[in-house]
């Protein structure tokens, strides 16, 4: 389980939404880059503009007030200007269309929203919203740029200080889309003015005026969605009316839950069982509709029905099926997603009755009705003082703690019994502050509800929720002078946190791993945070990967203009423009065994803390060790879609991260995927492989041959085995029945592979296993999940068919080298072309060997004839050798998936659609398809917004130091939901032997040259009996074996670089060993690795 915390509340609720098991897995694996860039000026030119942006200013009563939702009761349909729906950019937001879909979408590409008060927390809510990608962002601020915003807006600079904060903003944000209007207004507003908006957010903005704005908004036709959030210090709150009746579409953006029928009774209640292929997810009160059911087909009728008492693979269905057909075979049921209508309360009687609050931290269960409670107090006392409480001001903390006592004391029923001036005394001193990890986290959250507000995709936040970092405060008591402004760009942060953590951030040594989504907010939050900003302190940041297109719509330091440039390099570029003391190194290495001589111990044991912004599990898995070797504290995080999740792993105090482990993904049987597909995920796995197999392995496979035949042939005739022999295969397929010289081959070649593929494939297999077989138990062959197939025919007036061969043509023309005509993209002469070529007949084969096994691993079954087999191949691809031209080479094509142009989606999905009409299997639209084969993790800004605000909360106690396990937090969120499940990690495992005791985080140091006699007495003096040493990969000791006491008196050091050729670098002084023990009882002991300084 990757989940941030296994204590059981959190357990429970996380179990419910286990979808956050696949949160380590985040996108594809990285590709691997050429050179850096050698320009030496390339780094000054990243921060270079192409052209001027024109920036729109305007008045929001000329926007377009149609809300384009229907959420709010209002249904006009969503267009552009000339009546069209809005294009949408697919290699820009792929993956935000994997999250929201091309509905959600549309609908934010007409919303226009209003964000008022651009401090920290307004400009990250903007920020969040114009990647997204909304019509129109309307900036409201009155107010004037001061030093104390410079620690939380990474927009403002020095050179922006008393200019209007909306004004200073617009140039910047609209850098990040140029597809989004974005207006300013710099006076006072008035309610008349948000008639403008479907979405109205407030981030700095009295009761009064919020009560009066969200009563206008409320009672507004159609309703206008309203926000107020407040981000003060440590503390935040969220506030949401999106009017009285709010229809949510998709309450949680999962796809509806499907099940494969084994057996339906003729019941009342019906008894419905499913496959145990998958578990269902089917719950009590769930409508379901069936479909393909043979026998019972009156539920064919496409009515819901509700499920009630769901188990793991069955269910009741609330319907008498007594008097029905009986059930004979096969049949989906789909769960049917419901909308929801919710009735907001508007905000003056929402804060006399809240409801319940949305909760996070079950340890903080009475937390949110005091600080319901302390933003009224702190609204009063701005109100009544003219401005915030001073920090560390005893008397303006008490008088806050008195308008809280006398608001309490007529709250009638929602009266607090006891009010924790503790924790409003803290609230009083930070309450000026707007923190960077607060706006972060914060900016995430909102501007995910504005998405909601928009679109009805997902379930708003209902209605308030509060949040408290306190943990993050010095373990030590501060004093008032420590909070005092030193007239810096960090006098906001020194206002909570006091001027010795500030000294200990901007000094602090930090690695970051990985520059993508996660790593530009890193960068973005620390440099704001002051941290490494100081000539002693040092912020290191890796990544091997470039910029593409589709990283702009979240990786949001990068412009179009860098496309192509190194991530690490650019994003360290744009932060030093966020703050220029920020002391920076960037470098374009996968940290990995392989870079252990840039990533060496000195560099490893000069860190104070790593931060991981990684996309793969393995990477993770690798830092954990390293973090693990060399004690050092790692802070994890992870997004999928609107789910973030984030792990504290803290030398000592907590387990590491590769303690617990998720179960590996479920993968199809390999004869399902080939013979036996029953959903589009099979056939799209069998497309990737039929385009990879087709285009790259065998063209590459060629060129080996072709590149040196004589051992091409040696290796394949030393091999001998089905494999090799399948190669060969390929290869004389390649150069000889199936060459291609002209277009026309192309064509010809593509029509064979759809005959062959969805006709003659489908013909032999229901030859081989016609729809009455049974088993060798009698059961019926074609039973559930199986699906019995129908062979296709080509039509040259069915576009897909055309599609598909068009985009196999064209690919294989590419692979030969052939020059593609212009008319090879017209779907009519494409017609013309399938028309001349002649397929031939059919028929099939007795005694065909189809695998059916599931558990077999390879499709070729091994021959005692392979070799003979072979030598005669290999006869045959000599003679095709000589037909080819000089210098004849292939050209492998390696799938790329974000180019809508290269038509390899376009094949892939042809290649799955086809198939999926062979099965009667719903087919997929490209994007979809995009989506499943090229493996696109879902991805939005807000989800990862948040993850780095919490991790970020959590480095404040890390460079603090002496904060104790329970100080620290794990997070697992779902902002489609909304949950936050937030508690304590997990402590390590302590193993005890005799009066030692030792965790994971420990490593035993014998700082001696020892031999192997001398290592063994060692352990022998701490009750250890050592009968296994082993060095990397090889045995260095084993008591069973006599000659290895031969080695003895060798130090321990000779013997690893004698027996296991272990060459321990220059830069490195020790060599680790790994010990296996016994205790005097004979019981095994799990001892910690074993250092040994030699040098």
């Amino acid at each position: 389980m990757v989940g941030p915390t296994r204590a059981s509340s959190q357990h429970k609720l996380t179990a419910l939404y286990s979808h956050h098991s696949l949160l380590r897995y985040m996108l594809h694996r990285k590709r691997a880059i050429g050179e850096a860039d050698g320009n030496e000026d390339a780094e000054a030119s990243l921060l270079k503009k192409p052209q001027k942006l024109d920036c729109t200013i305007s008045s929001p009563e000329k926007m377009d007030s149609n809300h384009g939702t229907g959420s709010n009761g209002n249904s006009r349909p969503i267009t552009c200007d000339d009546g069209s729906p809005p294009d949408i950019d697919e290699d820009l937001h792929s993956r935000q269309l994997a999250v929201y879909g091309r509905e959600t979408m549309r609908r934010l590409f007409a919303s226009n929203v209003l964000v008022s008060g651009m401090q920290g927390l307004g400009v990250e809510i903007a920020k969040n919203l114009i990647l997204a990608g909304v019509k129109s962002v309307t900036l409201h601020d009155e107010g004037t740029v001061e030093l104390w915003d410079l620690s939380s807006n990474f927009n403002f600079s020095e050179g922006d200080i008393g200019k209007n904060r909306a004004l200073a903003c617009v140039q910047k944000l609209q850098e990040l889309n140029n597809a989004v209007v974005i207006s300013t207004l710099t006076t006072k507003l008035s309610k008349e003015q948000l008639s403008g908006f479907q979405a109205v957010v407030f981030t700095d903005i009295s009761l009064e005026k919020a009560i009066e704005f969200d009563d206008y908004c409320h009672n507004h036709q159609p309703p206008i969605s309203f926000i107020k959030s407040e981000v003060r210090g440590l503390f935040g709150s969220v506030f949401c009316d999106f009017g009285p009746e709010f229809t949510v579409i998709d309450v949680d953006g999962e796809e509806p839950h499907t099940g494969i029928i084994a057996s339906i009774s003729n019941d009342n209640p019906a008894l419905v069982s499913c496959v145990d292929d998958e578990r269902l997810e089917f719950q009590d009160g769930d409508l379901v509709v069936f479909s393909e059911v043979r026998g019972m087909t009156e539920l064919n009728d496409g009515k819901p029905r509700k499920v009630k008492n769901a188990r793991p693979y069955s269910f009741n269905l609330e319907e008498d099926t007594t008097n029905f057909g009986n059930y004979e075979r096969a049949g989906i049921v789909t769960q049917v997603k419901q909308p929801k209508v919710l009735h907001f309360k508007p905000l003056r009687d929402a804060l006399k009755d809240p409801g319940d609050f949305l909760l996070s931290d079950f340890s903080k269960f009475d937390r949110p009705p005091l600080l319901h409670l302390a933003f009224q107090s702190l609204d009063r006392f701005i109100f009544e003082m003219g401005r915030f409480p001073v920090a560390g001001s005893e008397e303006d903390a008490q008088k806050l703690i008195s308008l809280a006592t006398s608001i309490n004391e007529s709250s009638g029923e929602g009266r607090l019994e006891e009010i924790d001036k503790k924790i409003l005394r803290h609230f009083a001193f930070g309450s000026r502050a707007v923190l960077n990890p607060m706006a972060a986290m914060f900016g995430g959250i909102v501007g995910q509800e504005v998405v909601k507000a928009c679109s009805g995709k997902f379930h708003p936040l209902f209605q308030f929720f509060y949040f408290d970092s306190l943990e993050s405060l010095p373990t030590k008591p501060l004093e008032p002078s420590d909070l005092k402004p030193l007239n810096s760009r960090y006098d906001a942060q020194i206002s909570v946190f006091g001027s010795k953590l500030q000294k200990s951030l901007e000094e602090a040594k930090v690695f970051i791993v990985g520059s993508g989504a996660l790593g530009c907010e890193f960068l973005k939050n620390l440099a704001l945070m002051g941290v490494s900003c100081s000539s002693q302190g040092k912020l290191t940041i890796t990544d091997d990967d470039v910029i593409e297109k589709s990283n702009l719509s979240r990786q949001f330091l990068f412009r179009d203009w860098n496309i192509g440039q190194a991530k690490s390099t650019v994003a360290a570029s744009v932060a030093g423009s966020i703050n220029p003391s920020l002391h920076v190194e960037a470098l374009q290495n996968r940290a990995s065994p392989e870079t252990e001589n840039v990533f060496n111990d000195e560099f490893w044991e000069g860190l104070d803390v790593v931060i991981n912004a990684l996309d793969n599990v393995n990477a993770r898995i690798y830092m954990d060790l390293r973090c693990l070797y060399f004690q050092k504290p790692l802070l994890e995080s992870g997004t999928l879609g609107a789910k973030c999740n984030t792990q504290m792993v803290i030398p000592h105090l907590t387990e590491n991260y590769g303690a617990s482990r998720d179960p590996p993904e479920k993968q199809a049987p390999m004869c399902t995927v080939h013979s036996f597909p029953h959903n589009i995920d099979h056939c799209l796995t069998w497309a990737r492989s039929e385009f990879e197999g087709l285009l790259e392995k065998t063209p590459a496979e060629v060129n080996t041959f072709l590149s040196n035949p004589r051992e091409y042939i040696s290796a394949m005739k030393n091999a001998g085995d089905a494999q090799a022999r399948n190669n060969l295969e390929r290869v004389i397929e390649c150069l000889d029945t199936e060459r291609c010289e002209t277009f026309q081959d192309c064509i010809t070649w593509a029509r064979l592979k759809f005959e062959d593929y969805y006709a003659n494939r489908v013909k032999q297999l229901t030859f081989t296993f016609p729809e009455d077989s049974v088993t060798s138990t009698g059961a019926p062959f074609w039973s559930a999940p199986k699906r019995f197939p129908q062979p296709l025919q080509l039509s040259s007036t069915d576009p897909s068919h055309l599609r598909f061969i068009m985009a196999a043509s064209i690919l294989r023309a590419e692979t030969f080298g052939i020059v593609v005509p212009d008319w090879a993209k017209n779907t009519n002469k494409v017609a013309d072309a399938v028309g001349k070529v002649m397929v031939p007949e059919f028929q099939p084969k007795q005694g065909v060997k189809i695998v059916t096994d599931e558990k077999a691993t390879s499709l070729s079954a091994a021959s005692v004839d392979d070799a003979a087999v072979i030598n005669d191949l290999i006869s045959q691809l000599e003679i095709c050798a000589k037909k080819l031209p000089p210098g004849f080479r292939m050209n492998p094509i390696q799938f790329e998936k974000d180019d809508d142009t290269n038509f390899h989606m376009d094949l892939i999905a042809g290649l799955a659609n086809m198939r999926a009409r062979n099965y009667r299997i719903p087919e997929v639209e490209k994007l979809k398809a995009k989506f499943i084969a090229g493996r696109i993790i879902p991805a939005i800004a807000t989800s990862t917004a948040m993850a780095t605000g919490l991790v970020c909360l959590e480095l404040y106690k890390v460079l603090a130091g002496g904060h104790k396990l329970e100080d620290y937090r794990n997070t697992f969120a779902n902002l489609a939901l909304p949950l936050f499940s937030i508690a304590e990690p997990v402590p390590p495992k302590v193993i005890k032997h005799q009066d030692m005791s030792w965790t994971v985080w420990d490593r035993w140091i014998i700082r001696e040259n020892l031999t192997l006699r001398g290592l063994l007495q060692w352990l022998k003096n701490k009750g250890l009996n050592a009968y296994s040493i082993s060095c990397g990969t090889c045995l260095l000791y084993n008591s069973m074996f006599s000659k290895h006491k031969e080695r003895m008196d060798k130090k321990v050091a000779d013997l690893a670089r004698d027996i296991a050729k272990v060459e321990v670098p220059l830069y490195r002084r020790h060599l680790d060993v790994v010990v296996a023990c016994e205790d005097e009882e004979d019981d095994d002991v799990d001892i910690p690795l074993i250092s040994i300084y030699f040098r």
